[in-house]
């Protein structure tokens, strides 16, 4: 096997994969190879002439691209499923009840040691590239100090997948938001050719939002930044954008719920791109998913998992939840009578969400997001002879509406081989899930919270 220890591959070929390329240009086959050299792909076809390349046998086996997650708090893996049925803010109907931004935000992320950052985040690292999930913007609001930033940018590159790292707010007196993104600029992200790379994370009501601007415009960085209509002031955000001329394809709002129809029409004639997390928008009343409503403003949008706290943070969950959600919908207004509908989505659509829009989004679309020569081998292979999935019969449908994360077989990022016949390469999974239970013992006990585990 190449690549066994996660270090630059060889020259190897992906044999006889049923190959969902994502690329119109290169088309999809029923069995097909795909060469790999270094990190590209240097080849796809059937009966490809590969000369010495070493073998793997991908009969059986859908290949296709690695998801992107284009929005993940993962510094707060350690205090996963502590909050099912909370909602993001305080509200007169919940009063008693924890809620996310009291409970996670206010109480328990200042506790958190640089040590809780790094578990926590290459933790929840594990567990995407497990569910094939191969590259993730970091909405990163744990650089209370730089030690915290040092930690949380060790633990994305010790995970050895793809990752944009928000440098998003820090709390305490320590912090270095936002002037701090110079420095780590300078040591980490000298390098385009790499696979961490760097936004600032900013939120337009935060009182350094000026001065995050002023460091967007000095350093030419992308920016990640929630977007709610009625609670975070969404639609003044992004007039604010247009009129400072900042509002383009380098701009990515997460969630964009709630917004005017004019903001709608800003956001698609400018190309910035939109993050949707519909489990938890539905769950945790951010509003609803503006899956439609993106659609017919011509905005694709990509998808996100956002908060373990609340919700799995596998793509196929999000995949399934946006599919089943806009065809309720449109579905829903057939059936009042209405007679213009709109188009019911595809699974081939929803994977383009998760992928092409992802990488796009994140502003890698020229590295990844589809099975395309010239491109970085970040390469899935799920397993279409399992017993949730077999006989295959519909390659989309079979990934959208049957798999899930045990369909995982092989992760390949950069040409690296990360997961191999379904397990993890070179990890010591144990160990990283001991380090975040005591970390999670850590913050409970520094919170004097006792949970009840069955409420």
């Amino acid at each position: 096997m190449p690549a066994q220890t996660g270090a630059n591959a060889t020259r190897y070929v992906l044999r006889n994969a049923v190959v969902l390329s994502m690329d119109p240009e290169v088309g999809n086959f029923p069995i097909a190879d795909v060469l790999i050299e270094g990190t590209k792909i240097a080849a796809i076809g059937p009966d490809l002439d590969v000369g010495d390349a070493q073998v793997i046998d991908a009969t059986g086996k859908i290949l296709m691209p690695g998801f992107v997650d284009t929005h993940h708090h993962q510094f707060e893996t350690a205090l996963r499923s502590t909050l099912p049925e909370a909602l993001l803010f305080p509200t007169n109907d919940t009063a008693g009840k924890l809620n996310y931004m009291d409970f996670i935000i206010q109480k328990m992320s200042p506790l958190y040691r640089p040590e809780d950052a790094y578990s926590s985040i290459y933790l929840s690292g594990l567990s995407q590239l497990d569910a094939g999930v191969t590259t993730v913007v970091d909405t990163s609001q744990i650089n209370h100090s730089p030690d915290h930033s040092e930690s949380s940018i060790a633990a994305l590159k010790d995970v050895r997948r793809r990752a944009v790292k928000a440098y998003s707010e820090g709390y305490g007196p320590e912090t270095k938001h936002p002037a701090g993104i110079r420095d780590l600029v300078k040591r980490h992200f000298s390098s385009a050719d790499q696979l961490l790379t760097i936004a600032m994370g900013t939120e337009y009501v935060s009182p350094t939002f000026a001065e995050s601007m002023t460091l967007v415009r000095e350093l030419d960085l992308p920016i990640v930044s929630h977007l709610i209509g009625n609670l975070m002031k969404g639609d003044e955000y992004v007039d604010y954008l247009a009129q400072e001329k900042l509002l383009g394809s380098k701009v990515e709002f997460i969630h964009a719920t709630n917004l005017r129809d004019e903001t709608w029409k800003k956001i698609a004639d400018s190309g910035a791109g939109v993050s949707i997390a519909a489990p938890i928008e539905m769950t945790m009343r951010h509003g609803s998913p503006p899956v439609q409503t993106a659609l017919d403003n011509n905005v694709q949008p990509s998808l996100s998992t956002d908060v373990e706290t609340t919700m799995t943070a596998d793509m196929f969950t999000q995949m399934r939840s946006v599919y089943v959600l806009q065809r309720n919908e449109a579905n829903q207004k057939a059936l009042a009578g209405a007679t213009e509908n709109p188009t019911l989505l595809t699974p081939a659509d929803v994977i383009r969400f998760a992928t092409v829009e992802g990488a796009r989004v994140a502003q890698l679309a020229d590295k990844i997001g589809s099975v395309s020569v010239g491109k970085d081998a970040d390469i899935i292979l799920l397993d279409a002879r399992a017993l949730n999935t077999a006989p295959l019969n519909n390659v989309p449908g079979a990934v959208v509406t049957l798999m899930e994360r045990s369909n995982v077989d092989t992760v390949i990022v950069a040409g690296a081989i990360r997961k191999w016949a379904g397990e993890l390469v070179d990890v010591d999974v144990t160990k990283a899930i001991r380090d975040v239970e005591a970390s999670r013992d850590f913050l409970l006990s520094a919170a004097d919270v006792k949970l009840n585990q069955f409420e």
